[in-house]
């Protein structure tokens, strides 16, 4: 909680996109959390003191056995209210309306039609008009509480937008949040700023300032150690660390021997050289390979990897000596991710390395500077922070690094040709000028073999798979767009300048079906 500012409370329902509430919401300088259904009462609102209230979405049906509600200290606080979807629903079943389940679902595009005016649209939206929105419900208002007024229709929601203005409570049947709502933003600017009169205080550079004290006050003058792996997180929660306490802090860098050409050298140079922090560089590539030999299963490279990075960072921990605190690039979406908002266990798509699981092993206290922010808000606090824009835009790079690049079995010499051809691909996308413009571009070394002819000769070498995706947030993804032109330039120098592989293919997958890597 942020008690420095005005804030919101979004009240989780489950909704797939809960997270981008919160995401609009502090784009408008306006600090929010999101906190599930069941983890809120009177003594946690107590302590929060919203200025505002969002009810989100949710799979539930408010008929449902055990369906989620809001707690009834939530209206007792006479603040302003916005329910979104089923928050709308769970909204008017509390207050004493009626929601059916329908015979014309809505999900997709679809367009409201305005029938009075309406402070959460005001200047936005004007009555006897009709208005481009994203809908997702099965289950529709059919009598709305006493108070309430019919605001906005669809074809198939005759309360599509309701509010009682003397309270401020509010419901709409889409999602302002996505960005298929053209005007979403706008109207969560409205609630927010002029609804609930939250100031808009919230910065990069308030937060900057804030972190460093808390982080002054949480470790005094206690030392700390950082596990730096070169990505965006661990490099800002390493100079944030660095201006919060200076020679306080040590930063340990594992070289698993999996990252891009040239990562490990820029790593160093950094922040050994350029920040002047104090770094031990242990070179464990060997080690690692070592034990990924004959290591076929995506899990198990996963698994082995991170006990492995576990294991080293221990024991450089050990050398060092005195540290009370070790300092994680913990971000928002994983402390909202592991409460689910049911209390209910989440299926497993693929494990993550990082270095969870470590604080208990070595009885060290944690420092997460980084929790509350989303990534591209850790990316804005890395430019605050004047690190170089090398670092703050490059790519997210998985813990695992090029060992899920390449399916099958990993060897140095596989990793020596995926290298090269990555650094092809990356090189040819920064000259075309796009790097900026995707969210994520990497090469794949698949364990596929086919005959190829150069020259006059025979070849049978490797197939390179080329991935670069649009997101927002790495939970959806697209394929990225490439010029024919572009591509047949990076297949060309690929299979002329890298032994070892004979053919480029582009992958076009989505996620979902796919997801973003490889394994």
């Amino acid at each position: 909680m942020s008690s420095e500012h005005d804030q919101i409370l979004v009240v989780d329902f489950g909704s797939q996109v809960t997270q981008l509430i919160a995401r609009r919401i502090r784009e408008l300088s306006v600090y929010c959390e999101i906190h599930p259904f069941n983890s809120i009462d009177a003594s946690f609102l107590e302590r929060f003191k919203p200025k505002g209230i969002i009810l989100s979405g949710g799979p539930a049906s408010v008929h449902g056995v055990e369906a989620p509600a809001a707690h009834k200290s939530l209206f007792e606080l006479n603040v302003p209210i916005l329910g979104i979807c089923y928050g709308e629903q769970t909204l008017v079943q509390q207050l004493g309306g009626d929601v059916q389940a329908s015979d014309h679902r809505e999900f997709g595009r679809a367009f409201v039609e305005i029938k009075r005016s309406c402070s959460l649209f005001e200047n936005i939206w004007t009555p006897g008009n009709k208005y481009e929105v994203w809908m997702s419900h099965g289950d529709r208002v059919n009598t709305i509480p006493d108070g309430f007024d019919v605001i906005g229709v669809s074809d198939a929601s005759p309360f599509a937008i309701i509010a009682n203005e003397e309270k401020k409570y509010f419901g709409v049947q889409f999602h302002p949040e996505v960005v298929h709502t053209p005007d979403g933003k706008r109207l969560l600017e409205n609630f927010t700023r002029k609804i609930c009169k939250a100031s808009g205080d919230w910065s990069m550079a308030s937060f900057k300032e804030e972190a460093i004290s808390k982080i002054r006050m949480q470790v005094g003058a206690s030392r700390v150690i950082c596990g730096l792996s070169g990505g965006v997180d661990s490099s800002v929660v390493a100079v944030l660390l660095n201006e919060a306490i200076g020679d306080q802090l040590t930063c340990v860098f594992v070289d698993h021997g999996l990252m891009r050409a040239n990562e490990a050298n820029e790593v160093i140079s950094l922040f050994r050289d350029h920040y002047n922090i104090s770094l031990v560089h242990k070179d464990a590539k060997d080690l690692f390979l070592k034990n990924l030999a004959g290591v076929l299963d995506p899990e198990q490279k996963r698994k082995t990897i991170g006990k492995l990075f576990i294991d080293v960072f221990d024991e450089e921990a050990k050398k060092i000596g005195g540290a009370d605190y070790l300092a994680q690039g913990t971000l928002y979406p994983d402390v909202i991710e592991s409460v689910s908002f049911t209390g209910g266990p989440s299926v497993t798509i693929k494990s993550h390395h990082n270095v969870g699981g470590l604080p208990e092993r070595m009885k060290m206290k944690l420092v997460e500077p980084l929790r509350e922010l989303f990534k591209d808000e850790v990316r804005a606090l890395g430019r605050e922070l004047d690190l170089p824009d090398e670092f703050v835009a490059r790519h997210p790079f998985p813990g695992p690094g090029l060992a899920i690049r390449i399916p099958g079995e990993i060897t140095f010499d596989r990793l020596e040709i995926l290298r090269s051809a990555d650094l092809i691909y990356l090189d040819e996308i920064k000259k075309a000028g796009l790097y900026d413009d995707i969210w994520q571009a990497f090469a794949v070394l698949l364990p596929v073999q086919t005959v190829g002819v150069m020259g006059d000769s025979r070849t049978y070498e490797y197939v390179c798979a080329l991935r670069a995706v649009t997101s927002t947030d790495g939970m959806t993804a697209d394929y990225f767009p490439f010029e024919h032109q572009l591509i047949g330039r990076i297949a060309n120098r690929i299979v002329n300048e890298v032994s070892g592989i004979n053919r480029v293919v582009y992958d076009i997958t989505s996620k979902p079906p796919g997801t973003i890597e490889w394994e």
